[in-house]
């Protein structure tokens, strides 16, 4: 796995990215979802799989929506991807941070701060006055990181995740757009 020994470089994603997200989605989720998830169901994670996922949302993503991705020495070692909310009760002034993944020996770098703010900026320069996103409720790490940087508890829900059910909270950030980035 590639480190945060460089300078880090955010850049949009281009089709050719999709194994490297993948690698980076499968190995965040067996890192940061340990103890949460079933350790069978993170073993059973393909990297495969999700390249073909990637492969083909890549392929139709318009180059405007791409994800953002974090580059270390010429590997990538996160991303964050975003667009139009998808909850059933999102109002169209609404954007939403799909996924937002870093690879564990480049966590508390500021990596994920950096790729939240170009996450952010993007839906603002889309036209959204607010942005919601959904994390695990017992993903103590990743709801600390989302308060730090400004978003607010605004929901819940229970999810079906490898087997068993699990809650998620929503939060929501006021996308200010007299803010220059």
């Amino acid at each position: 796995m590639p480190g945060c020994s460089d300078v880090v470089h955010i850049r949009r994603a281009r089709p050719t990215d999709a194994r490297a997200i993948a690698e980076v989605h499968v190995g965040t989720w067996r890192e940061a979802y340990h103890g949460l998830l079933p350790a069978s169901f993170l073993a059973g994670l393909s990297v495969e799989t999700r390249e073909r996922f990637w492969s083909s949302e890549l392929g139709v993503t318009p180059t405007e929506r791409m994800p953002w991705l974090a580059e270390s020495g010429g590997q990538v070692v996160g991303f964050v991807s975003a667009g139009p909310a998808r909850d059933v009760d999102a109002r169209p002034e609404v954007g939403e941070v799909y996924a937002i993944y870093v690879l564990p020996d480049c966590w508390d770098r500021g990596v994920g701060r950096d790729l939240l703010r170009h996450a952010e900026s993007d839906l603002r320069s889309h036209g959204y006055s607010a942005a919601t996103l959904w994390v695990l409720a017992d993903n103590n790490r990743a709801c600390r990181f989302y308060e730090r940087s400004g978003w607010l508890r605004d929901g819940a829900r229970t999810e079906s995740i490898g087997g068993i059910e699990l809650e998620e909270l929503r939060y929501r950030l006021t996308l200010d757009r007299s803010r220059v980035d």
